[in-house]
């Protein structure tokens, strides 16, 4: 997948898959991973900007845990974050009824 495409939807795929649980960073990129059927392969120098921008945002917050005798950050979901996750879902749903009616091909002569 292009990265431009992900370009402006990253944030809200986080927030998604923090939606029911708190997780590490690489248990994040594993579910983008694994929801996205393997067509999202992140590199950290992505997701961990992110994830800071959010939690500045206000979206998530953080704490430290320990995963496997190991010491990790665990993002977790605010309240403010699950309202922006239902925006951005309203929106999204939105945007690709938009691009879909724009790109389903048409009767010729239509538009």
């Amino acid at each position: 997948m292009k990265p431009d495409l992900l370009r402006g939807h990253l944030d809200a795929m986080i927030l998604a898959v923090l939606e029911h649980q708190p997780r590490h960073g690489y248990a994040i990129m594993e579910a983008l991973q694994a929801r996205s059927g393997g067509a999202l392969d992140l590199p950290t120098g992505t997701l961990y900007p992110a994830l800071r921008r959010l939690e500045r945002a206000g979206y998530l917050r953080s704490d430290w845990s320990t995963v496997g005798g190991r010491q990790r950050r665990t993002y977790q979901l605010t309240e403010g974050g699950a309202r922006a996750l239902r925006a951005e879902r309203t929106q999204w749903r939105e945007f690709s009824t938009v691009v879909e009616g724009v790109l389903r091909a048409g009767p010729a002569g239509a538009g």
